[in-house]
């Protein structure tokens, strides 16, 4: 039975709810509809709680700057493990209020009845003519939360959220099982409430994956997010809130996190924004390549690595399928087809990856792939439908 894994949601710890750059207050919500409802998903994920305050902050600096015509921004923002509140940001004469909407005791993120609960609370606080999201946590793209097996075997897995002396990035999720999210559990809750995103932005490490994005395809116009770790400072919120608001511009959006993270203390950085209306010609000369080639198994060295495992679990896509098909018109059309698939994307000259520290990047598609992995955390592979539609 063909199994459908959505990105893993990992949420880490937070702090008590105290808001430093505006104050909030509580009133009756405007349930009138607008044009367009940004919703920023913070659940709960520990160890980056510091950090979202900043992101929270940074977009209110972008909302002062172009304002809010006719869209709202709803903010859910998990305080523990237990206890979460959404709010609305608004702005009025150039200052931001937070107006709390609802508290939340012991909020399910992980099912999706409840995580679908969580989404209709934003359309009935914030009904909109569209949405689009934003979800800030850590992520490990498509590996299904009980991937954790080889724990009990010989191969010693250890995620990246779990090495101390390393620099913090983000995953999607929590640090325990118990507050993961699959990407299943994603798509089919935002199918069970008819929300149809605008885009996904994931600000989470390895989420910006071709088996992400095929799962994700019906439920959002857009999936942004990056193919390696992302610093635990996440996306530069006070660059590309401003492009994120009203009408988004994906090339601005793009542009500016890159001059971010080029010029960041820690310059590593990766970044695609994936046109989803185009994964299911992708996938159809995908199912072509897949038909009259396999993979040689002694270039797996020469594939460009997205992360610092051992073995590898994410291979720059683009660069697998470079080695896959030895036909040259047909590696041509898949690559023009790829191109108007990763619409945008972007790199600094190496990225980081806590398990392995810096290492270079030689090509780039803006999205990754696991085909190639014999690692034992991406033995589900065969089971994403992206597989299942493409062999």
């Amino acid at each position: 039975m063909k199994k459908l894994f959505v990105v893993r949601l990992c949420l880490l710890g937070m702090m008590a709810l105290t808001f430093i750059s505006c104050h909030k207050e509580e009133s009756e919500p405007d349930v009138s509809p607008c044009g367009k409802t940004l919703f920023m998903y913070l659940p709960w994920s520990g160890n980056l709680t510091s950090y979202f305050y900043t992101n929270i902050s940074d977009m209110e600096n972008a909302i002062r700057e172009v304002g809010l015509d006719d869209e709202r921004v709803v903010v859910f923002f998990s305080t523990s493990s237990s206890e979460a509140t959404m709010f609305e940001i608004t702005c009025a004469n150039g200052e931001c209020q937070r107006v709390t909407l609802k508290e939340y005791t012991s909020p399910a993120f992980t099912t999706v009845e409840g995580l679908a609960s969580i989404l209709n609370d934003v359309k009935s606080f914030a009904p909109a003519q569209s949405y689009a999201m934003t979800i800030g946590c850590h992520g490990m793209g498509w590996l299904p939360v009980h991937s954790q097996r080889s724990r009990s075997t010989d191969e010693i897995f250890k995620p990246h959220w779990e090495y101390e002396d390393a620099l913090p990035t983000r995953y999607f999720g929590g640090t325990s099982s118990m507050y993961q999210t699959d990407i299943s559990t994603l798509e089919e809750s935002l199918e069970q409430t008819g929300i149809q995103m605008e885009y996904i932005l994931f600000d989470d490490c390895y989420m910006s994956s071709i088996e992400v994005a095929y799962t994700l395809r019906h439920v959002t116009d857009y999936l942004i997010a990056c193919p390696t770790e992302i610093m635990a400072f996440g996306m530069p919120y006070a660059e590309i809130g401003k492009y994120l608001l009203g009408e988004p511009d994906y090339a601005s959006i793009c542009r500016e996190f890159y001059e971010f993270y080029a010029a960041y203390q820690y310059p590593y950085a990766t970044f695609g924004i994936t046109r989803c209306s185009e994964l299911d010609t992708l996938a159809s000369l995908m199912k072509e390549i897949n038909g009259l080639y396999t993979f040689d198994e002694s270039q797996r060295r020469d594939l460009q690595p997205m992360d610092g495992y051992t073995p590898v679990i994410f291979y720059d896509y683009g660069d697998y399928v470079a080695h896959l098909c030895e036909d040259p018109a047909l590696l041509s059309q898949f690559q023009a087809q790829l191109e108007r698939t990763v619409l945008y994307k972007a790199h600094t000259g190496r990225y980081y990856s806590a398990a392995g520290g810096i290492k270079p990047i030689w090509t780039f598609s803006g999205i990754t792939t696991s085909a190639p992995s014999i690692n034992s955390q991406a033995a589900d592979w065969m089971d994403t439908e992206w597989y299942q539609d493409t062999h």
